[in-house]
C-alpha cells in the first residue's frame, strides 16, 4: 500500500524538520510526501533537499495562500493508494503508516479511517473505537474527526471530489474543511472508522492560553466554517440553536472566567455569521 502525504506548509520550518525526521524513521516505507508551499520565498529549499537526503521520496510544489486550495493542489499529484493530510507542524510515530497499511488491509470494505491524535486524546479523552455515524457527526456528537487524523483511499476522493475551497484555514470560511468532507463522505456511502492503533501528534494549546486581542478574529474566522457546515449540510434547527447557544452558557457554567466568555461571543458570532453567509451567498454554488 503506498501513501501519499500531502502537507501545506506557510511560515514554518523547524516543525517541517521535525516531520521530516518522523517520516525518515516510518517502519513501512511505500510512501511519497508532497509539500504543498504557500511561502513567497525559498525557505523550504534546503530543508527539502535534507529531507531528501534522508532517503524521503518529496515533491515540492508552489501554491497560492488557502489551506484548501494548496490541499487540491497536492492531491492532483498524488499517486498513493491511500492519502493523509499531515499539517506542517505535525509528526508521526515510527509504526504509524505500519499501522493505518494493517488497519486498512485487514478492512477491505472500509473506505479510510481515523487516527488518534495522541495530544488530544490525553486532553480530551480518546474517542469512542468503530465506524463513524453520519447522524451523529450531523449531530455535531460523536468526536473529532481533524484533518490530521485522517486516511483515506483514493478511490473515496475520487468518488466525492476534494476539499471544499470555500473552507478552511486562509478561506472566508476559516475552518471546517475536514468536516465537510467526512460528512461528504459518509452521505456517499463511505464505511470510516476510528483506530487507536494509529497514533499521529500534534500540539494543543494549553488551556487558558489563547487571548482575547490576539484570537478574537483567529476565532471568528474558524467558528464561520461551522456555520457554513450549518448552512450546506442542512443541519436540523436544532443543532444549529444548540449551536449557537452552547458557547457562552458552557463559559458561565464553567466558570471560566471574562476572557473565555468573550471567546465564545467569537464563537457564537462566527457561527451565526457562517451560517447566514453561506445561506445567501454560497448555496448556490458548485
Amino acid at each position: 500500500m503506498k501513501f501519499s502525504l500531502v502537507l501545506a506548509t506557510l511560515g514554518r520550518t523547524h516543525e517541517l524538520q521535525r516531520f521530516f525526521k518522523s517520516a525518515a524513521a516510518q517502519t513501512h516505507r511505500s510512501f511519497e510526501i508532497i509539500v504543498v508551499d504557500q511561502n513567497v520565498d525559498d525557505r523550504l529549499v534546503p530543508l527539502i533537499e535534507q529531507a531528501r537526503g534522508l532517503g524521503l521520496l518529496v515533491q515540492h510544489l508552489r501554491s497560492a495562500p488557502g489551506l484548501s486550495r494548496a490541499r487540491n493542489c497536492g492531491l492532483l499529484r498524488a499517486s498513493g493508494d491511500v492519502v493523509a493530510f499531515p499539517d506542517d507542524d505535525c509528526w508521526y510515530e515510527p509504526g504509524t503508516l505500519a499501522a493505518v497499511d494493517a488497519a486498512l488491509s485487514s478492512r477491505l470494505d472500509h473506505e479510510g479511517l481515523v487516527a488518534c491524535w495522541a495530544e488530544q486524546a490525553a486532553m480530551m479523552g480518546a474517542s469512542t473505537e468503530g465506524p463513524l455515524s453520519l447522524a451523529q457527526l450531523r449531530s455535531f456528537r460523536g468526536g473529532d474527526a481533524s484533518s490530521i487524523t485522517l486516511y483515506f483511499r483514493r478511490s473515496l476522493l475520487d468518488q466525492i471530489g476534494t476539499f471544499d475551497e470555500r473552507l478552511g484555514l486562509g478561506a472566508r470560511f476559516g475552518a471546517a474543511e475536514e468536516t465537510d468532507l467526512v460528512l461528504r463522505a459518509l452521505a456517499a456511502g463511505a464505511t470510516l472508522t476510528r483506530c487507536s492503533s494509529v497514533v499521529v501528534h500534534h500540539h494543543l494549546p494549553a488551556p487558558g492560553a489563547q487571548t482575547v486581542t490576539t484570537d478574537w478574529c483567529k476565532t471568528l474566522a474558524r467558528a464561520r466554517g461551522t456555520g457554513a457546515i450549518y448552512a450546506k449540510h442542512r443541519l436540523a434547527a436544532a443543532v444549529i440553536v444548540r449551536g449557537l447557544l452552547a458557547p457562552p452558557f458552557t463559559a458561565i457554567a464553567s466558570r471560566q472566567g471574562l476572557q473565555a466568555f468573550k471567546l465564545s461571543l467569537a464563537i457564537s458570532a462566527g457561527r451565526l455569521s457562517g451560517l447566514v453567509r453561506w445561506w445567501f451567498e454560497e448555496r448556490w454554488r458548485c
